[in-house]
């Protein structure tokens, strides 16, 4: 540009053709200039934009539209990246990998796996997809999801709705060309390469469940960096069943039979459970867990109960409740499996965060990693970095060195169960 009008001062001009000149710069300009400026500001996830304007005008779609909508930008990498840095005090170990960060997105949102990509460059340091299921279905009728503005929270009966396994493979194996390569006939799994788990499932219709399960540790197992055991949400008629002891045994011990037969990589299974359990099952879930030497627990699910909510009518809406509601019920439950297991099986906290002292009162409650999902739809992408910079800063706060010094610190004073009772 600055040589076009260089080369153009130099020109013999008429005073029609400087006016015209001018006339165009000062038209053209201005636009030029902002739309620059507001592409740099939607690079940012921590841009005002997204907390004053777009989320705002996000909600005011339909729940579904919305979250279709976000699945959608996510897959075309319309995201915007966090470049906020990652301390080494928030480095988790586990499962044979680093975790950058603790913070997760929890499975529901990219459930055929379509916009992984996008969703990392939010600041997650691993995302879970699914829930798939071998088969496609179309999960239950709509409307299937409400939102709860007053308290924050969601409703959803989504019921397992997904495109089936075949899709979610192809797109699971061209994410790991684009992002990993290949070496020799299996995918390596390497310090560098990103994190995605793969939340596992069973049909509606399904009768034989360990079926189902083994058929998706078999087709997904290899791209996997964890599979999850989903027997806890509440919106598939029987599912929550298969979380008792006997059925629990029986489905693990296929499951972990099936990924030990995968020719190369072997992924760890972990096993998400519902909010909604009774002192016993806790104590056959961490049972079975113990016995199985399963890989870790995630807690938990969305919960069929409903806590003092502020939104009327809708709240009583038939499905999984999530967002702040949770949380205290979840972090009751992690600190009752982090004392019933004794702290060997690693958790993952999952519920109603969104702050960083949510987090960090998972954390210490006996999360290793944590989760989150619903507080994307009220407060946007900015949400991630906050959440690491508020956790870093309690760190710090504490005189932490480190979050392994502080996983389950809190177990004991936070569990329904004591020494004795366990």
């Amino acid at each position: 540009y600055q040589r076009r009008v260089r080369g153009l001062q130099n020109m013999k001009l008429s005073k029609v053709a400087k006016f015209k000149l001018k006339r165009a710069t000062l038209r053209y300009l201005p636009p030029l200039l902002s739309v620059c400026v507001l592409g740099y500001a939607l690079n940012s996830p921590t841009s005002y934009i997204y907390s004053y304007v777009i989320t705002p005008i996000v909600r005011l779609l339909p729940p579904e539209l919305a979250h279709n909508l976000a699945v959608k930008a996510a897959k075309y990498k319309l995201t915007p990246r966090d470049k906020t840095p990652n301390p080494p005090k928030l480095s988790v170990s586990l499962f044979g990998r680093q975790f950058k960060n603790p913070i997760g997105l929890a499975a529901g949102f990219d459930k055929n796996a379509e916009g992984m990509e996008g969703l990392l460059r939010l600041g997650f340091s691993f995302v879970e997809v699914g829930t798939v299921c071998p088969k496609p279905q179309p999960g239950n009728p709509r409307p299937r999801v409400f939102r709860l503005a007053k308290d924050e929270a969601i409703i959803n009966r989504y019921g397992f709705n997904t495109e089936g396994i075949d899709f979610v493979k192809d797109r699971l194996h061209m994410f790991r060309q684009r992002t990993r390569g290949q070496v020799s006939s299996h995918w390596s799994h390497n310090q560098q390469s990103p994190i995605v788990g793969v939340n596992l499932g069973k049909n509606k219709t399904t009768e034989d469940a360990s079926k189902d399960y083994v058929s998706g540790v078999q087709s997904l197992g290899t791209y996997a960096d964890y599979l999850v055991v989903n027997v806890s949400s509440p919106n598939t008629p029987g599912l929550r069943d298969l979380q008792h002891q006997n059925e629990l045994r029986k489905l693990l011990t296929d499951i972990i039979e099936a990924r030990d037969n995968l020719p190369d990589y072997k992924p760890p299974v972990l096993l998400k459970i519902a909010p909604d359990l009774t002192m016993q099952d806790k104590k056959d879930i961490a049972e079975v867990a113990l016995q199985l030497q399963i890989d870790g627990i995630i807690v938990s699910n969305t919960t069929v109960s409903r806590p003092s909510l502020k939104s009327g009518r809708i709240a009583d809406e038939i499905g999984g409740l999530s967002g702040p509601p949770l949380r205290d019920l979840s972090t009751t439950v992690l600190a009752d499996m982090y004392t019933l297991l004794d702290g060997k099986i690693p958790l993952i906290g999952v519920g109603g965060i969104s702050t960083g002292k949510d987090a960090y009162e998972k954390i210490k409650a006996g999360a290793s990693l944590v989760q989150l999902y619903t507080v994307l739809a009220f407060k946007g992408p900015a949400v991630v970095s906050n959440i690491k910079r508020e956790l870093l800063e309690l760190l710090e706060q504490d005189g932490y060195k480190a979050l392994s010094e502080v996983v389950g610190i809190s177990a004991e004073k936070l569990s329904s169960f004591n020494t004795k009772e366990k």
